[in-house]
Order: C-alpha cells, then structure tokens, then sequence
C-alpha cells in the first residue's frame, strides 16, 4: 500500500452507519489502517505527529475533544499524506450536502473519497460532473448508494464496462416501501389499514422520524438517477443527461401527494393526518387483489423507451417482486442484450447501519486493491 503501508483514513459521521464503519474496519483481519481523523456534527479529533487515534478508545477520544469540526484542515491533512506517498481515504457517512460539493476538492488533490451519501450523485448534474473529472486524480467509489451492501453500483458498471447493454433496470429500491407494501398488500392477503402498518413500521425504525420522506419517493428517485448516470446511451455526446437533469426530473409519484404542509414537516403531525388515506389504499390494494396482484412501489430505469420513474405498480402474484421479497428486502432486476430472456437478479437486505457499513467498508477495500 506504499511507503507507511497503512491506509489513513478520515471518517465523517459517526453515527449508526460511521460506528460500524470503523467498528469494522477495527475487526478486518486482512488490512492495516490508521485513524487520520474523525468528525462528528459537533466535534473532531485529528491525529499528529506526536498522537496518534487509538482504534480501541476512538469514541470516548472524540467525545472528550474541544475542537470544532473544520473539514478543510482535514483536507490538508490528507493532501500532505498523499504528497508523502501515502494512501489516504475520506468517508462520508453523512446526508449533508454541504459535505458532498467538497468531493471535487478532495479528488483534485489525489484523496480518495468512498462515501453512502446519495446527494452528489444525485442532485444538479454539474457537482457529478466535477466529481467525474477530478476523480482522474483521486477515486471515488458509492456502492452503498444505492442497495446498502448489496452488489448494485458494481454490477451495473461490470455489465457497461464489458459491453453489455441495458436495456431496462427495474426494481423495489427502498427496504422502507418494501417492507410496508409486503406487509400492506400480500400474496396470501392482509386486511390491515395502511396507516397501521406505516405506524408499525416507524415503531422499528424502517423509516425516517417523518415516514413522509419515504412516502414522498424522493430516495427511490435519488437512486435511479445514480444508476441512470452510469449508462452511456441515457448521455448525449457532451455527457450531458437529457433525460434528467438531477432526481427532481425522475417522474416521480408521491403516495403523500394530498398532505397538508403540517404533516410534511412533522412526523407525529403526518401519523395524525395518514389513516385519511387508508380507504384510498385499501381500493387500490382491492383492486389489485381482485385482478390477481399485488402492489409494489418500484423503479424503473427504460433505456429503450428513454423513461426513468418512480411508482405504485401492480405485480402478478407470480411475479418475483411478489414471491420472493420479505422484511425490508431489495430487488433489482438488470434486463440487458446479455441477459435477455431471464433478467440478472440481485436481492438481499438493502437497509440497515450494517449493511450500508459493509458496503462502505467494501469499498475501502476495492481501493486498497487499485
């Protein structure tokens, strides 16, 4: 791994997701690392020449720190590594936005970023842009984007980089709306109210504080227009997008469409307001029964018919979106010339601290293998 034969790595967030990453990496048998910095909403802790992180104690080391977060002395910190010959990596375990627009500064200057946040890969087509480009510097890597730990990012690229062509991706992207609508609208049949469920599913903690965020589609939307920027036929010769300019264009439908600005805002205000909407999703789950399926909130990336959208759809009973999901599972199906009369399946749990931490961690390792 080059001169220290360590990997410096700086982690932002430290929450659910930032405490498995380090927790494990601490556990990795095969890698050595060291602690170049670690941040918190509040709080940070750098290691210098005379003090080092200790692995054992970094919790209660950045807990008792005074120093305020200041992400650009961490960025210095780990220009100066790589201009040592070091290898250095800096995780984003936030949502922050503020964070991701200074992924193009960190790349330029040769440090690798591996990151969960979906934002930058996601939002206003010129921060992706600047990504790519300065990532001819520094590597980038996303995987737990878009299914947590699950091979999506890299399954795509291996089936682009070889040749493949895709031809449609479809797929249920949120272990949230998963969850709800394998319990909501079953094969062998629930009578349960919708808003009963969204309650439950809150109550172990399958969806945000406001269950609105979910309901709103808006994650799914992220997600597909990160896989819909890595086909080459969905860009123009500029490598420009037409089709979206950031996941506001994905056609998206809003299962909270009718909610007042109150219930939008606040999540208990939202539980007050949703069993209003439990006779409108009964119907549709009716309606659906009687003509043999089941609903699913899904999203589709056409490559053929140029449409990328976000949905209540219904599935036949038959169907492995109906059969074969439980929990908060995902799954994505890649229809490509490759695979054309039996698509490539890729399911599993694609929600959860450790799982998205394995997908990250995944990642620092792909980067150690570079």
């Amino acid at each position: 791994m080059g001169p220290g034969k360590y990997l410096h790595v700086a982690v932002v967030g430290v929450g659910g997701v930032g405490t498995q990453v380090v927790e494990q990496l601490i556990a990795s048998p095969i890698y050595g690392f060291q602690l170049a910095a670690l941040a918190s909403s509040k709080r940070m802790l750098q290691s210098t020449k005379d003090l080092c992180i200790n692995p054992v104690g970094w919790k209660d080391a950045l807990n008792a720190s005074e120093t305020p977060v200041d992400l650009s002395a961490v960025k210095n910190t780990l220009q100066e590594l790589v201009k040592q010959g070091e290898k250095v990596v800096f995780i984003d375990n936030t949502s922050s936005q503020d964070v991701a627009e200074m992924y193009p500064a960190f790349l330029s200057v040769g440090i690798n970023v591996v990151t969960p946040n979906k934002k930058a890969f996601s939002g206003e087509v010129e921060l992706y842009k600047g990504i790519v480009q300065a990532s001819r510097s520094g590597k980038y890597l996303h995987e737990s984007t878009v299914g947590a730990g699950l091979p999506i990012i890299s399954t795509l690229r291996d089936l682009v980089e070889t040749g493949d062509k895709v031809i449609k991706i479809e797929g249920v992207f949120s272990g949230t709306m998963s969850y709800i609508f394998n319990n909501f609208s079953s094969v062998e049949g629930n009578n349960e109210s919708f808003s009963s469920i969204v309650k439950g599913a809150r109550a172990q903690g399958y969806t945000e504080p406001n269950p609105a965020d979910d309901l709103n589609g808006a994650d799914v939307a992220r997600k597909l227009t990160i896989l819909a920027r890595l086909i080459p036929e969905l860009k123009d010769k500029q490598g420009n997008f037409p089709l979206l300019h950031g996941y506001q264009s994905v056609e998206t439908t809003s299962l909270i469409q009718d909610a007042p600005a109150s219930a939008v805002s606040n999540g208990d205000e939202f539980m007050k307001w949703l069993p209003e909407q439990d006779a409108h999703f009964a119907q549709m789950r009716e309606q659906a029964a009687n003509e043999g399926s089941v609903l699913r909130y899904v999203g589709v990336v056409d490559v053929k018919n140029q449409v990328v959208k976000a949905e209540l759809a219904k599935y036949p009973k038959t169907h492995p979106f109906a059969t074969s999901l439980g929990g908060s599972d995902n799954i994505i199906m890649f229809h490509t010339e490759r695979y054309g009369k039996r698509p490539l399946i890729v399911q599993g749990a694609g929600a959860g601290n450790d799982v998205t931490a394995m997908g990250v961690v995944s990642d620092i390792l792909k980067l150690i293998r570079l």
